[in-house]
C-alpha cells in the first residue's frame, strides 16, 4: 500500500504518514530507500517521492494510530487481496494477466501525475493557509463553487440545515471543517462553515482528478 493511499484513507496530510515510516523503518533499521518511489512530472519536472509497503509493513505503521483509523487500513488490505485475481495456469491467461497489470498500472501511474502538481500546490498552500470559506476554498482550488459544495452534500461530508451548510460532525471531528457564529454588524446572527487547512488538502485529494481544472 502506498504512503499516499495511506494518507487518504486516515486523513493525514502526506508528509505526516512519510515522517511515521521514516521512523518506523529507522526503529526496524531498514533502509527507507528501499521502499521509496520516484517519478518526474513531464510538464514541471518536479520529482514526486511516495513509500510502498507490504502487508507487514503497513500493519505496523498502523499499530500506533487510533482503533478507527487500523480498521480503515485493514478493511483496504482486504479489499486488495480480494482484486488479487487466480494464478493463471496456462501460458495465454499469463500473458492476458501481465498485459492487464501493466494496463493497469500504466492509468494509476498516469493519474498520479496528473494529480501531483495539484497535490503538491495544496500541500505548499497549507503550510500557512488559514480556515477558508466554502468559496474561497473553491477559488484556490480551482473548483467551480456549486460543483464542490454539490460533491461534498453527495457524499455526506456537509448537509443543509436551515438554509445553512454544515459539515457532518464526523467531519468536523477529523478536523476538516470549523464552524463559524457571530452576529453581523446589522445585529443578525449568522452560521459560517469554514474549512480548515487539512480540510483544503483533503478535498484536493479526493475531488482533484474530478473536478480541479487545469
Amino acid at each position: 500500500m502506498s504512503s499516499r493511499e495511506i494518507a487518504m484513507l486516515t486523513q493525514k496530510q502526506h508528509k505526516h504518514v512519510v515522517r511515521d515510516i521514516e521512523s518506523m523503518l529507522e526503529q526496524l533499521g531498514e533502509c527507507p530507500e528501499g521502499y521509496a518511489h520516484f517519478w518526474t512530472h513531464p510538464q514541471n519536472n518536479q520529482t514526486y517521492r511516495e513509500y510502498r509497503l507490504d502487508r507487514e509493513h503497513t500493519e505496523c505503521l498502523i499499530a500506533g494510530y487510533s482503533a478507527i483509523l487500523r480498521m480503515k487500513i485493514i478493511r483496504r488490505l482486504r479489499e486488495l487481496e480480494g482484486e488479487c485475481a487466480p494464478m493463471p495456469q496456462t501460458l495465454p491467461e499469463a500473458l492476458r494477466l501481465a498485459a492487464d497489470m501493466a494496463e493497469q498500472n500504466a492509468r494509476l501511474e498516469s493519474k498520479a501525475q496528473l494529480d501531483a502538481p495539484k497535490v503538491a500546490f495544496v500541500e505548499q498552500y497549507v503550510e500557512a493557509g488559514g480556515a477558508k470559506s466554502l468559496r474561497e476554498t473553491a477559488k484556490i482550488l480551482n473548483m467551480p463553487e456549486k460543483a464542490m459544495i454539490d460533491v461534498l452534500l453527495r457524499d455526506k461530508v456537509l448537509f443543509r440545515q436551515s438554509g445553512n451548510l454544515l459539515p457532518h460532525a464526523l467531519r468536523q471531528r477529523d478536523g476538516l471543517f470549523t464552524v463559524k457564529t457571530g452576529t453581523s454588524d446589522f445585529g443578525h446572527a449568522y452560521t459560517q462553515t469554514r474549512v480548515t487547512p487539512r480540510g483544503v488538502q483533503w478535498i484536493a485529494e479526493r475531488y482533484a482528478s474530478e473536478l480541479m481544472g487545469g
